[in-house]
């Protein structure tokens, strides 16, 4: 983009592109900022409830996205740099979502919910 820009109109074009970009990359750090200190002030790995989170989640979903959605940093059940990622997020009820992160974007995820309590026989 700046090499077009420079041919097609010179130091204005790449002054113009470059701030372009500029802005972009603030807008984004910008928004990245909000999103982590929001999950910063929530228990790690908590969520509202973990039936509405696997309602929502689609394949696709960029870790950002489920934080954003969450508004929790999820509990990493896998060591760092190991592929595919492992985050879970849980719930008061203790039902929880673990959801499979490749390269980033959310691959698979599974709703595990507490066995219901079986009520005492009457005679």
């Amino acid at each position: 983009m700046l090499g077009l820009a420079w041919q097609s109109w010179g130091w204005k074009g790449v002054a113009l592109v470059a701030g372009g970009l500029v802005m972009w990359t603030l807008l984004h750090f910008n928004r990245t900022m909000a999103v982590l200190g929001k999950a910063a002030q929530r228990p790690k790995g908590f969520v509202g409830s973990a039936v509405m989170l696997n309602a929502k989640l689609q394949p696709g979903f960029s870790l950002m996205h489920v934080i954003t959605m969450t508004q929790s940093i999820g509990e990493a059940m896998t060591a760092q740099g190991v592929e595919p990622e492992v985050f879970r997020w849980h719930d008061e009820g203790g039902s929880w979502v673990d959801c499979e992160f490749e390269r980033g974007r959310l691959a698979r995820w599974s709703l595990v919910r507490p066995p219901e309590p079986v009520p005492p026989a009457r005679d």
